[in-house]
């Protein structure tokens, strides 16, 4: 991915709507449950380093906070805008996250400087070829025995979910969306070097159905 603004694509594609992200997100993706799940799943130990890769608006990053306040928590995204709204948030929560602004697929940190990358609604907004280069990046700054831990969109579970998650395709455009129907994630994860891949949970929403993924960095 080019490091360019006009290369990413804002959390509900075009800017103005960024401020209705978070209400829009609780409404349609049964959000609550499959972060509740993905908390769960990530359980950071005292003092690991986490970050959160294209956190937006940070709720994510917020509740990794306050859930695990003796891990350091670290959000990253490229989009000025949604950063702004999540120091907000984070400053309002009473949340001890830092925020840095950049691309995933050029992160500003050291090799070996995470022992988490997390991330929540963020793959379905790249091409494959941003996935692949994301992926090889996130191991990068994994150290070795980290692990990643991605809720995303992921293969339809029935012919209801394949046609609601049309309405998200429309929205967010097919060419980035279309690994993750195909239920090409794993593969891809597993291309860039991460090992133990594995599939974690498949909970049906309103606009589909959200997939929980995990991997570890040897």
């Amino acid at each position: 991915m080019n490091r360019r603004d006009e290369q990413y694509i804002p959390p509900l594609r075009y800017h103005l709507l960024t401020r209705f992200y978070d209400p829009i997100v609780r409404l349609t993706t049964r959000e609550n449950t499959f972060k509740r799940a993905l908390l769960q799943q990530i359980a950071p130990r005292p003092h690991d380093q986490v970050l959160d890769l294209g956190c937006g608006t940070a709720t994510l990053s917020i509740s990794l906070a306050k859930t695990f306040p003796l891990a350091a928590v670290t959000g990253l995204d490229a989009d000025i805008n949604a950063l702004a709204i999540g120091q907000n948030k984070a400053r309002h929560a009473g949340a001890s996250v830092n925020f840095e602004h950049g691309f995933s697929s050029h992160m500003p940190f050291p090799d070996a400087s995470f022992d988490r990358v997390v991330s929540s609604l963020f793959f379905h907004h790249l091409t494959s070829m941003e996935k692949a280069a994301t992926l090889s990046e996130i191991r990068r700054v994994l150290k070795p025995g980290g692990e990643l831990h991605i809720a995303d969109w992921g293969k339809p579970t029935n012919i209801l979910m394949r046609a609601v998650f049309l309405t998200v395709q429309m929205l967010d455009g097919f060419e980035t969306t279309d690994d993750n129907v195909r239920g090409r994630l794993p593969t891809m994860i597993g291309e860039a070097g991460l090992s133990e891949v594995r599939q974690t949970a498949a909970i049906n929403t309103p606009l589909g159905t959200m997939t929980l993924y995990q991997a570890a960095r040897q």
